[in-house]
């Protein structure tokens, strides 16, 4: 069974804890211009498929893969041109909403462990990568 206490996702409150956490970091994207322009106009979707995928990678219920599949999570970030500014505000977003939560500093300082190279990863400014969404992923445009 997932979602144990000895997980991330259990750290963070369970669903509760996620999906706060998704909502304060929507939050802040949604006021943050440079940020905000490579969302699409309804950031609902985007919210609730970012607390899927924190349940889940964080230790959580699979909902996101029964729902959409294998996250494949770098591919469906392609249509949006990432830079490491791009990274670096994401990644400003996401410490805020973490230190939002009542973690005990070791708990933040393994979940910052985590979504540093995940924000890292999505990068792909300077590479030659298909742009269109995956079919499954039509919302985004």
């Amino acid at each position: 069974m997932s979602g144990g206490a000895d997980t991330p996702f259990a750290r963070l409150g369970g669903r509760a804890g996620v999906e706060a956490l998704a909502a304060d970091f929507y939050a802040a994207v949604a006021a943050d211009a440079f940020l905000r322009a490579l969302y699409p106009a309804d950031l609902r979707p985007g919210r609730e498929k970012l607390a899927l995928f924190l349940e889940q990678w964080l230790g959580g219920e699979p909902r996101y893969s029964e729902r959409r599949g294998h996250p494949r999570l770098r591919r469906r970030h392609f249509p949006f041109v990432i830079t490491e500014a791009h990274a670096d505000r994401w990644l400003a977003h996401m410490r805020a909403a973490l230190e939002g939560r009542a973690l005990a500093a070791a708990d933040l300082d393994a979940l910052w462990a985590r979504m540093e190279p995940l924000a890292r990863h999505m990068v792909n400014a300077d590479e030659d990568v298909p742009r269109e969404p995956l079919p499954e992923d039509g919302w985004l445009t």
